[in-house]
């Protein structure tokens, strides 16, 4: 009966001490004020952005990205990409730490068995040492044998007891059987230290799971940018491809007029000129061309099949534009800016467990067993034993460490604090240069392919004026070169729309914001 009361008094007792585990020494934290204007600029280049759409409420990439060929690209980096399967990594490892770190907060409960048997052909009393076993339980031990001797004994913090059982061995076997079960140096975390460790770990695994997050927003990003930069390439290897026909057809023709002695060889070196820009522009195109491709197939983790390939700028189909007029505070939900955060509260948190080490560590350590010398009498009444044993440590001198690692939890707080205020700057100028961008982009665009269609028309004009005998040969030398250029610019500037819309999806945050 005895036996039972004590162990229905254990739990209580442990609960008791568990409730007074309350107080938490951390500062409170409160979220940082973004040191950022409210809105995004409205006037000047930014005047696109102040137009009023309502944000949907989920933003999807498939959403935005229509295109089927670069879709099933990016499905393919997102499936094969080496940088995503990195950052899986090190969340697997954030969340195995957080998981290793919370077990500090609930008992470890082990238990352990001995049995034990000794002869002797003397008729001398022996002192027999016994030992419970169990890792990290404390071990308990009672012993009898024939004679007068009995003995227990209960073990410390490291989960083994040791007791020790005179035995009068009379010339004769002795038996010893023990059954165990106990806590191993349980801290009973009274200021805090455990949880606050706890969460700093938590909210690291947190940061890491947002930079996971970022990452892959990244690398949709990147590879649908590589995508178009490979569509605008070709686009310029076909220009230049293009002049260069152009251009051999009319140094032939120079040729041909300056053996007829009609032209002079100035005519006829001014269009080899050409021909030979063009030469050397498409060896070098055609070196990026292949690569953006190498660019591309790194971030797919794959070789990209030739019918994903986009065949020029002008055959692809651009990103859904994003809602303007948003208000800066949706930059606090970008990967970035979350990880950033989490970063910081975890930092908050490792103060409150650099306080909590100037105060008392308590532990407890609690065994509860059987132990006879009889297997048969082992699960009676008289065979039980238990033990509790409450320690407590406190720090009177340790060189600074304390000190030392509380002033390391403040530094490296405000460390965190400036590299979270940091990330929300990066991500309003991020956005605001997106948002000027996108201001004046369409008409940059606009006058770029006015100007190629007014070039294509000098040349013709030129052409014609040639051929008829009223302008030199020069002249439309010249509407040539200013068309290819025109071409070349016409390009790249399709390529910076498309760009711009890419890069509006990512340093918004991508699916987080909406």
């Amino acid at each position: 009966m005895m036996a039972r009361r004590a162990v229905a008094r254990l739990p209580l007792a442990l609960a008791m001490l568990a409730a007074l585990a309350g107080c938490d020494l951390a500062p409170h934290y409160a979220r940082p004020g973004a040191p950022v204007p409210p809105k995004f600029p409205s006037d000047g280049a930014y005047q696109k952005a102040i137009e009023s759409q309502p944000p949907p409420a989920s933003v999807d990439w498939h959403q935005l990205f229509t295109d089927p060929k670069l879709a099933q690209v990016i499905e393919l980096a997102l499936a094969n990409g080496r940088d995503l399967r990195i950052a899986a990594a090190n969340v697997a490892a954030a969340r195995a730490t957080y998981r290793v770190q919370r077990s500090d907060l609930f008992p470890e409960i082990d238990a352990g068995a001995v049995a034990r048997i000794a002869h002797s052909n003397n008729g001398e009393s022996s002192a027999t040492a016994v030992s419970g076993t169990g890792a990290g339980t404390t071990g308990s031990g009672a012993g009898s044998g024939a004679g007068s001797g009995t003995g227990n004994g209960t073990g410390g913090s490291s989960g083994t007891g040791t007791g020790t059982t005179a035995v009068a061995t009379g010339g004769g076997t002795s038996h010893y059987y023990s059954l165990d079960l106990g806590i191993a140096s349980y801290e009973i975390d009274l200021f805090g230290r455990v949880r606050n460790l706890t969460k700093s770990a938590f909210e690291q695994y947190l940061a890491t799971d947002a930079g996971a997050r970022a990452t892959k927003l990244t690398l949709i990003g990147e590879t649908a940018a590589a995508w178009y930069t490979f569509a605008a390439d070709r686009s310029v290897l076909e220009v230049a491809q293009q002049t260069l026909k152009a251009s051999q057809a009319s140094a032939e023709v120079s040729r041909q007029r300056f053996e007829g002695g009609i032209a002079s060889e100035l005519d006829l070196q001014s269009t080899l000129t050409l021909v030979e820009q063009a030469q050397s522009d498409i060896a070098a195109d055609m070196s990026q061309v292949a690569q953006d491709k190498n660019a591309l197939d790194l971030l797919v983790g794959a070789p990209v099949s030739d019918d994903l390939l986009p065949v020029d700028i002008d055959h692809v189909t651009l990103p859904v534009e994003l809602p303007s007029g948003l208000s800066s505070t949706i930059l606090l939900r970008r990967p970035d800016v979350v990880e950033a955060e989490h970063q910081l509260i975890a930092a908050n948190a490792r103060i409150g467990a650099a306080r909590a080490a100037f105060f008392p560590r308590i532990s407890l350590t609690t065994a509860a067993g059987l132990a006879s010398g009889g297997l048969s009498s082992l699960f009676t009444g008289h065979a039980f034993n238990w033990s509790v044993e409450p320690s407590a440590t406190l720090p009177i001198f340790d060189g600074g460490a304390n000190a030392g690692n509380l002033a390391y939890a403040k530094a490296e707080r405000k460390l965190y604090l400036a590299q979270y205020e940091q990330a929300v700057q990066t991500a309003f100028r991020e956005v605001a240069d997106a948002l000027a961008r996108r201001g004046t982009i369409d008409a940059q665009l606009a006058a770029q392919q006015a100007l190629t269609n007014s070039a294509r028309l000098s040349l013709n004009l030129a052409q014609a004026r040639y051929q008829g005998g009223i302008d030199p040969y020069l002249n439309y030398l010249d509407a040539e070169r200013t068309l290819y250029t025109a071409q070349q610019s016409l390009a790249a500037t399709k390529l910076i729309q498309a760009e711009n819309l890419v890069t509006l999806y990512r340093v918004l945050g991508g699916d987080q914001n909406f």
